[in-house]
């Protein structure tokens, strides 16, 4: 074999490798699909949170908007029943000194009656009243009048109710207006000698 035909079998042999082997524009160009696909399924998961975040913000404005419009409809006649409520304390009031003066028993009925029938009415309407005495002061549902001292009883228990207190469904619409025990004040100066030994021991 001539040295130009072994030129010619090496030049040959490299044409074949280069045809073989793939050039970078040609991998560039077979991978640029896959690369469109991943940016496509990128945006379409975007898109996706996206359309989930604004149905579930869509459903907590519905459910919102649903809360609020019970509680108009719940609280409509709050105003209203806020101005019967001193009526109702006329009524008792009449009845209370109707019975205690002995005044003719068909007029205490009379007024009991119709006295009854507001009460009916109210309580139709989610209006009831709330007992009081007895129970702890809690601010929620009571107004303190007055502080009286009592040995028998714990300090801030409701000994007397001045004037009922009323709730509308589950909303307090007038709190009660009431007196509450306090300490003997014997008890209330050995607290206050307590605290003050306690301050002085610490310092």
């Amino acid at each position: 074999m001539g040295k130009n035909d072994l030129e010619k079998k090496i030049n040959g042999s490299e044409e074949e490798q280069k045809l073989e082997t793939p050039s970078q524009t040609e991998l560039t160009e077979a991978a640029a699909p896959n690369l469109q696909v991943e940016e496509l399924q990128k945006q379409v998961d975007q898109y996706k949170d996206m359309l989930l975040r604004k149905a579930a913000e869509f459903d907590n404005y519905k459910r919102r908007i649903e809360n609020e419009t019970t509680n108009i409809v719940r609280f409509a006649t709050e105003s209203l029943i806020d101005d019967l409520l001193p009526v109702l304390d006329d009524f008792e009031r009449s009845l209370k000194h109707s019975k205690e003066s002995k005044e003719s028993d068909a007029l205490v009925k009379g007024v009991e009656l119709i006295y009854l029938k507001l009460v009916k009415v109210l309580e139709g309407r989610g209006v009831k009243a709330f007992e009081t005495v007895g129970k702890e002061f809690s601010v929620e549902y009571h107004d303190a009048l007055m502080q009286m001292p009592k040995k028998d009883l714990p300090p801030h228990i409701v000994i007397e109710e001045v004037e009922k207190g009323y709730m509308l469904n589950d909303k307090v619409i007038r709190h009660a207006k009431v007196v509450v025990s306090s300490a003997p004040p014997e008890e209330q100066s050995e607290a206050k000698q307590s605290e003050s030994s306690t301050s002085a021991s610490r310092e």
